[in-house]
């Protein structure tokens, strides 16, 4: 197991951050939403991704777009990737934690980084009939975010 590092550097007076290491979720889900609350305020990103785990708002899928419907208002393709939303929540609240530790205010923070990097692949299969198999593997992501003061 490889030691991953971040892919920015930070202010460590000014900032605050956190990784999420080898989370089971889905690498195209994660990528859509951290395009999405790239740079927003630290307040207004969780608001929205508890509104995508309780499927009040959709995550606009710009590259990802095979086959995935249409949403209401301004987008085109959106889909509600619950799982993946929820551990980056999980990641955010990690960095608000971090930020609090340090004495700074995470409420006036913004992210000024957030990224996915792919993870390792965990291997599994599944039997079938005549002795053969069928490979079942789990994709994993790591999620890097760092806060930053305003």
């Amino acid at each position: 197991m490889a030691r991953v590092k971040y892919s920015r550097k930070s202010d460590p007076d000014r900032s605050s951050r956190a990784m999420g290491y080898e989370l089971h979720i889905s690498p195209k889900h994660s990528r859509e939403i951290c395009s999405k609350i790239r740079s927003m305020r630290t307040p207004a990103a969780k608001q929205y991704l508890e509104d995508v785990i309780v499927l009040k708002q959709a995550v606009p899928f710009k590259r990802y777009t095979a086959g995935v419907g249409h949403r209401r208002g301004k987008m085109a393709a959106g889909r509600y990737p619950v799982r993946a939303a929820s551990a980056i929540l999980m990641v955010l609240v990690n960095a608000e934690n971090s930020a609090e530790d340090r004495g700074l205010e995470p409420d006036t923070m913004r992210i000024s980084h957030i990224a996915t990097k792919k993870g390792r692949t965990i291997r599994g299969i599944i039997p079938r009939a005549m002795g053969r198999a069928t490979a079942k593997n789990t994709e994993t992501v790591t999620v890097e975010l760092i806060l930053e003061e305003v």
